[in-house]
């Protein structure tokens, strides 16, 4: 025979269907909601937190507000309306957010653009102001060295014109002839220089220091007087004493040889004293210029 259920079974039983029957009947959010919730989630902890603060507060004012409808009647329209203003929000928050990240990234690029472009600026700036300075110096120095070789011209022909009073100068292909008289230069049978001869020399020496890097050769020169070889020997050393001179007076010793001719050579005829005369003598030959290359 079966058992009839107790009153406290029966009112246990209720129980429980009533709180299924509770469970059941909870209200679901809105899919406005949901959408809300997981947006300003998205931009709550992502960058446009970072960059659009101001946009990002708005939304959760907003969706604040659409979870207090919900919670003060799930079913009210308000709460879709609310839910659907804070979803908007959020997704504006998110695309100013890229907009003002795209707008700094750029003015980033234009910053550093400018800073290339100055700094390409600059460096095309100093290159120019360099050259030009370089020109300047050049013209500068262009300009002195003119001034310098014109004085350099303005001594020589000086110092040729004072020569000229006691030699004789001329051109010829081989170059300027600077003649001598041996007579001034040295005493009879010598070929150690006469104290008056220095004068005449130093000229010659203002002369080729006026003139630089041309090749300077002495020529001694006798009579027929007297024997060939003492002759020679005469010539030669009245030659060195000559160019012993120049050298120590500050010709480059390179520049300047020295050879004695004897009597070889004469320009005039040693039949007569006069002619002998002039005979003895020292040539000094200044190559001509170079040619410019």
């Amino acid at each position: 025979m079966k058992r009839q259920p107790t009153m406290w079974q029966v009112l246990g039983t209720v129980g429980v269907f009533a709180g299924l029957a509770s469970a059941c009947g909870a209200t679901l959010p809105p899919k406005e909601l949901s959408d809300a919730r997981a947006a300003y989630s998205r931009i709550e902890k992502g960058q446009v937190n970072k960059i659009n603060p101001a946009q990002v507060h708005e939304a959760k004012l907003l969706l604040d507000a659409a979870e207090a409808a919900f919670e003060k009647d799930p079913k009210a329209r308000t709460t879709i309306d609310k839910a659907y203003l804070a979803l908007r929000k959020a997704e504006l928050a998110e695309a100013h957010a890229g907009e003002m990240k795209a707008e700094k990234e750029i003015t980033e690029a234009e910053i550093a653009l400018g800073r290339k472009t100055k700094a390409e600026l600059d460096a095309t700036r100093q290159q120019l102001n360099a050259a030009e300075h370089k020109v300047a110096l050049s013209e500068q120095q262009l300009a002195q060295e003119r001034q310098a070789r014109a004085e350099a011209e303005k001594r020589a022909k000086e110092a040729l014109d004072n020569l000229a009073k006691i030699a004789s100068v001329k051109q010829e292909t081989r170059g300027t002839i600077i003649t001598l008289s041996g007579s001034v230069l040295f005493a009879s049978n010598k070929s150690t220089l006469l104290p008056g001869a220095m004068a005449g020399l130093d000229n010659v020496v203002t002369a080729l220091k006026s003139t630089p890097g041309r090749e300077v050769i002495v020529e001694g020169h006798t009579d027929s007087q007297g024997s060939h070889g003492l002759n020679m020997d005469l010539s030669q050393a009245r030659a060195e004493s000559v160019r012993s001179y120049l050298v120590d007076h500050g010709i480059p010793p390179d520049q300047v040889k020295a050879r004695g001719l004897g009597p070889d050579r004469p320009i005039a005829d040693n039949k007569t004293a006069e002619g002998r005369a002039n005979n003895r003598r020292v040539e000094i030959i200044v190559a001509p210029a170079p040619e410019p290359k």
